[in-house]
């Protein structure tokens, strides 16, 4: 077995964000082989991304975008468990890209589907309900039309459920769950507010 050196140790943790231990067991497995030791600390950290899920994140920052015509911008407070974390610039970078999404076209009113009120839910169903009927579908493919509308409805109005902006691939909950699974710590979006010059927040 390689000898694994404490400035190997480092030059993980700097490219990972996970523990010391975490970082040395890794380059054990992975015999000295950094970009091995990587790609062994993602795939754990993708396996225990659900587990970090109750843990509490209380670091972060608050970042904010204005775009460059001054009409639109946008704040928003990105979490995760340690300072350490936060002063990454791969953290910092998520946190600007995640105002910049906001202050898009993509113009996120909630944070979760949990913030939906469930007067405006029911609301949407019927309409839903309504559309799929004008349309002639039968009563056993309305639901299926429905829950296909609401998935459309949450991409639209919740962050966590829009495509992001820079890579429309991917939803913005995996986007944080990318940066959780590299981190090794729980990285969520505590709040957020968008601006428009001339418009009333919400």
């Amino acid at each position: 077995m390689a000898e694994i050196s404490a400035q190997l140790v480092k030059e993980l943790r700097d490219r990972t964000g996970a523990g010391m231990m975490e970082c040395k067991k890794a380059l054990q497995e992975a015999d000295g082989d950094l970009d091995k030791a990587e790609e062994i600390l993602r795939t754990k950290g993708l396996a225990s991304a659900a587990g970090r899920a109750d843990r509490s994140a209380n670091q972060g920052l608050i970042e904010a975008y204005i775009h460059f015509n001054n009409a639109v911008g946008a704040m928003v407070e990105v979490n995760c468990e340690t300072d350490f974390v936060a002063n990454t610039d791969e953290f910092k970078q998520l946190a600007k890209d995640l105002a910049l999404h906001i202050a898009s076209p993509s113009a996120p009113k909630y944070l979760s589907r949990d913030e939906v009120a469930p007067e405006e839910l029911a609301s949407e169903r019927r309409i839903f309900e309504a559309q799929a009927r004008e349309m002639g579908k039968p009563d056993d493919v309305v639901p299926r039309i429905v829950e296909g509308k609401l998935k459309t409805f949450y991409a639209e109005t919740v962050l966590l459920d829009q495509p992001y902006v820079k890579d429309d691939s991917k939803t913005i909950q995996q986007l944080l769950d990318g940066m959780s699974s590299k981190v090794g710590e729980k990285v969520a979006v505590r709040r957020f507010v968008r601006y428009r010059l001339g418009e009333e927040t919400g």
